[in-house]
């Protein structure tokens, strides 16, 4: 471990005082390496804490690019930084933080192929992420490379973190989650939206695990799992036990190496269609049935009310997706219906199911609201 130069000195001294740091512990901070799986929500406060606090090296892993909807929590980046990649952003924010903190940027999209010898480099990963395929992608590989995997997630106005290490007699995100939800079953912030503020208290609670973890010192979230509520202020502490039948980290792991965990989560890759996907249209298709009533197409909205009341198409009605089940016998099962939402997802899943009910004259509008902003009338507002 090196020693800490004067001006180190001065800019951890609060550290310093502290007896179950000191010199020893901070210059054990200084000499850990953290990879940081993905730069919004979470890897903001995650990341800029670690470089205040002097972790040696942060690994970024981030593919996306800055954007207005980002800013509300992603407080790495600024309004200048819309349209930038989040990796660069986020580098440069670090810097401006800690000049000290070495940063690597690992500008891609996590994977199979990758992961490994991404991961390999770096003694603690904190797991950033937003979908179910890179968490378990990140997992695994944690487990096979025995690295410890620092967790976090948010939903709306609540969140959870613990820290998976099996090496250290915990249990892995397998144990906790053997199978990934249903397709679609569970929002994405996009669609379901965050509080702004929360990412920041989980980030916090898994920053503060990294440091213990790089100091030795307090007892870790190994083998607990804290649930937060923001509403309700109120904090939670489940006991997790490792599952001596997980396929990884069990008594007689199945699973030695990376799997491919879009097809594990139920989200195959399907080919591009050259004529497109047959089900459907696009906003212009949508503009012509709107302008043209006689050709007796009916758009339906099936976002939230909350959506619907930020930016709606004028004339087009509303059943919010989670309603057709009690609400599809208004509609007429004979008649053309065109379908839209956001972006075109939950639109297609309004689609499946009510083609189950008989209803066979249906499409989607790819692209949904957003893409009607772009191309056709750029007053509806994006959200």
């Amino acid at each position: 471990m090196r020693q800490l130069n004067n001006d180190e000195i001065r800019r951890y001294s609060r550290h310093l005082i502290l007896p179950e740091v000191g010199m020893a512990g901070q210059r054990k901070i200084c000499s850990t390496s953290v990879l940081c799986i993905g730069a919004g929500g979470l890897g903001s406060p995650i990341a800029m804490y670690l470089a205040a606090a002097g972790i040696g090296k942060i690994g970024l892993v981030d593919f996306d690019v800055v954007d207005f909807s980002n800013l509300q929590r992603q407080i790495l980046h600024g309004t200048d930084d819309v349209g930038r990649p989040k990796a660069e952003s986020a580098k440069e924010t670090i810097n401006s933080i800690n000049p000290n903190v070495e940063v690597v940027i690992h500008n891609t999209r996590l994977c199979s192929e990758n992961a490994m010898e991404i991961i390999k480099d770096y003694d603690i990963v904190v797991d950033g992420t937003d979908n179910f395929p890179t968490r378990y992608l990140t997992n695994d590989a944690c487990v096979l490379l025995k690295k410890a995997n620092v967790y976090g997630s948010i939903f709306r106005f609540e969140g959870q973190a613990s820290v998976f290490a099996p090496h250290l007699g915990g249990p892995c995100y397998r144990c906790l989650y053997p199978e990934p939800p249903p397709p679609g079953m569970v929002p994405s912030c996009a669609e379901g939206g965050v509080l702004g503020v929360l990412p920041g208290i989980i980030g916090c609670i898994q920053t503060t695990e990294i440091l213990k973890l790089a100091l030795g010192k307090g007892t870790p979230l190994i083998n607990r799992l804290m649930l937060y509520n923001a509403l309700d202020m109120k904090f939670r502490e489940l006991k997790l036990r490792r599952d001596p039948k997980c396929p990884i980290c069990g008594d007689n792991p199945t699973i030695k190496e990376l799997i491919d965990y879009e097809v594990f989560c139920g989200i195959p890759q399907e080919p591009v269609q050259a004529n497109g996907h047959p089900d459907e249209v696009d906003v212009q298709e949508m503009k012509r049935a709107l302008d043209n009533p006689n050709l007796g197409i009916k758009v339906l909205d099936v976002r939230d009310p909350d959506e619907y009341e930020i930016a709606h198409i004028k004339g087009v009605p509303q059943i919010p997706l989670g309603l057709l089940p009690q609400r599809f016998t208004e509609l007429d099962p004979n008649q053309t219906i065109y379908l839209h939402c956001k972006s075109g997802k939950r639109s297609l899943k309004a689609l499946d199911f009510l083609r189950q009910q008989g209803f066979k004259y249906l499409k989607s509008v790819k692209g949904g609201i957003e893409a009607w902003s772009d191309q056709i009338d750029h007053d509806v507002p994006k959200y």
